[in-house]
């Protein structure tokens, strides 16, 4: 983490990120389950990090389902992969269709998103990219993501001037909201392929009008610190990362993306030992994400969640696990907010 401190102008580690780390870990020592509520930390670590928090600045988290992520800090709104319509491709039925028309239902996505002033995107790919042009035109909110991001918003009636290229390795002040863009990779199947590969420098021939029609586009995680010393939170949109890319970042909590195949070579503990083994951890992308954001998550039957959860538990098993449910809103330590 020290690394980047005297080049990027991120909080220091001395000062400020270890300090709220040592807290959080002390506050979940030896947690590891779904949804603990605010009340499961003694009530000394509990005190501990409340003040903290406190004295450094605070931020809220709805999981959007999917990957995605609404962080709210103070009166600011930031988002992260926010695919809300989830309309049916087949995918979860065994009739996957890479025709299936793109579609925004804007009463599905209003309900959930506020009024955002920046969005972060991982990648192209239907179920991160395909509400954000809709988001983008009746927010104005800035757009955060890769060129092909660009290009594929920009031919669906995006303002170029909303949009913000990156490449990964950018440190980004948006406002007193640090965003640090961190190179990654995406997931892949068992047969280390994935759907819609492929990235674009230059505009589309036609307007985009079906799933296929956006592709990957290289992809991107984000680490978010909201405020002036507020929690960190990592960000992933698929289940790869770069090795040498993530390591020294430190969150506080991380959101990792559960894999649907085991390609990735020990997926799970290198990615933890990379980010410093973080005090909380949130598995993101593991839910049936055609089926409305209403209700409890339903899991998608590709993805072990069982399986991730015993990964971490036994390679950080002083970490926090939380399973994030659609409803719940949480506070920077990733419990239950009190009404």
């Amino acid at each position: 983490m020290t690394q980047h401190t005297h080049v990027t102008g991120r909080p220091d580690a001395a000062g400020r990120g270890l300090d709220r780390r040592t807290v959080l870990r002390g506050a979940t020592l030896g947690a590891a389950a779904p949804l603990i509520p605010a009340t499961a930390a003694t009530a000394s670590a509990g005190d501990s990090g409340r003040g903290r928090r406190t004295a450094a600045g605070s931020a809220s988290f709805r999981w959007l389902g999917t990957a995605g992520w609404r962080i709210d800090t103070g009166d600011r709104t930031v988002l992260f992969d926010p695919y809300l319509t989830r309309f049916p491709t087949g995918l979860f039925t065994g009739a996957f269709d890479p025709r299936t028309p793109l579609r925004t239902r804007p009463e599905a996505v209003d309900a959930h998103v506020g009024r955002p002033t920046v969005v972060l995107v991982s990648h192209s790919h239907w179920d991160h990219l395909a509400d954000v042009p809709h988001i983008a035109r009746t927010t104005g909110a800035r757009v955060v993501g890769t060129e092909t991001t660009y290009h594929l918003l920009v031919a669906l009636g995006v303002d170029p001037g909303q949009i913000s290229v990156v490449k990964g390795g950018e440190v980004l002040d948006l406002d007193g909201i640090i965003v640090e863009v961190v190179p990654s990779l995406h997931s892949r199947n068992k047969k280390c392929s994935y759907f819609a590969p492929g990235t674009l420098n230059a505009p589309p021939a036609t307007v985009p009008s079906t799933i296929a029609d956006l592709p990957e586009g290289d992809t991107l995680a984000f680490q978010v610190t909201a405020g002036d010393g507020g929690p960190s939170a990592f960000l992933m949109g698929a289940s790869d990362f770069s090795e040498r890319a993530v390591r020294g970042l430190s969150p506080d909590v991380a959101m990792i993306a559960v894999p649907s195949s085991t390609s990735t070579h020990r997926y799970v503990p290198r990615l933890l030992r990379a980010l410093d083994t973080p005090p909380v951890v949130v598995p993101v992308h593991w839910d049936n994400f055609e089926i409305p954001l209403s209700g409890s998550p339903v899991r998608d039957p590709q993805m072990d969640l069982d399986g991730f959860l015993a990964q971490v538990h036994k390679a950080a098993p002083a970490t926090r696990v939380v399973v994030p449910d659609y409803r719940t809103v949480y506070d920077g330590d990733m419990r239950p907010a009190s009404d």
